[in-house]
């Protein structure tokens, strides 16, 4: 990313485009969903079901994924049914997932009883925990790590998005199996970093026995930021609307505003403030959700000062 490197100082750039790992519009939960399908795939199952947010990457590529392997569909989304579909709940449709609304209660509880529902119908149901981030969908993260090995740059540093520790779990993970000797660096979007570390150690353990490796992971060797939480989880802030538009302006990427536009402002202020030092070579991994920006078009356009979604 050379112009907005040179915009930011001329900081050393790269990014990881997880954006385009296909099944519409792609993103992180595609490496997650290889190896949660081939699993449903050997259990017998029939019907996927999950649960998120109303602009949800996962309900998105989840619903992507099951119509592409021929897979039954049911989402469980927080909330009531809004007036208007767009972003990933336009896609979840146009894939032809079905949608619970889980109101006022507890999704995970309206997903518990969406999953017996469908057991007892005989729809031979397997669930994917939220964000996808188990042990099994960890792998690809492991996986990604080799890849990127392979693909022949050094880099000091990645920057990631981090919230339900799948996808920064299996990338430590696959850091040790692999040798990448850098920082994994993630930017949490919306819990406390030692929540949120103690959650990635967790299931990297969670993830090394899987694979019967030796290592154990402590807390304290998480490398976690929660200095950008902003205003919340979903919540679109002056931060992320700057990211937003200067990763558009200057490499014409588009970012998630629910997650990468959170990572994306908090490597721009850390390079900004020196947390990153100048000749640090940065990987900022896109983690994908583009879908996601037309519902919140209005704050990105400064007609308001922020938006949820």
């Amino acid at each position: 990313m050379a112009r907005l490197g040179a915009h930011l100082g001329g900081q050393p750039l790269w990014v990881k485009r997880d954006d385009q790992t296909g099944l519409a519009f792609g993103g992180n939960k595609v490496r997650k969903l290889e190896y949660l399908l081939a699993e449903a795939q050997a259990d017998g199952a029939r019907t996927l079901i999950t649960t998120g947010a109303v602009q949800s990457n996962q309900c998105r590529q989840t619903a992507a994924a099951a119509a592409r392997f021929g897979f039954a569909c049911i989402l469980v989304l927080r909330g009531d049914t809004p007036s208007h579909p767009t972003g990933n709940l336009l896609l979840d449709m146009l894939c032809g997932a079905e949608l619970r609304w889980s109101g006022s209660r507890d999704p995970d509880e309206v997903l518990e009883e969406v999953f017996q529902e469908a057991w007892s119908a005989g729809r031979r149901p397997y669930k994917i925990v939220y964000g996808a981030s188990s042990p099994v969908g960890a792998l690809g993260y492991v996986r990604a790590m080799s890849e990127l090995m392979e693909q022949g740059e050094t880099f000091d540093r990645i920057i990631v998005a981090s919230s339900s520790a799948g996808t920064q779990s299996g990338m430590i993970v696959g850091a040790r199996l692999f040798g990448f000797p850098g920082r994994i660096t993630g930017v949490s979007v919306d819990r406390p970093a030692s929540e949120l570390a103690a959650a990635v150690a967790e299931l990297a353990r969670q993830t090394a026995r899987l694979l019967d490796l030796p290592h154990d992971f402590d807390p304290s060797s998480v490398d976690v930021v929660d200095d950008y939480l902003g205003e919340g989880y979903a919540v679109l802030g002056a931060r992320e609307i700057e990211a937003t538009r200067a990763f558009a302006r200057f490499e014409g990427l588009l970012l998630d505003p629910v997650y990468t536009a959170k990572a994306a402002g908090g490597m721009m202020d850390m390079i900004k403030t020196g947390r990153i030092t100048r000749g640090e070579r940065v990987l900022f991994w896109h983690t994908g959700g583009g879908p996601a920006v037309f519902a919140y078009g209005d704050a990105l356009l400064g007609k308001t000062s922020s938006s949820r979604a």
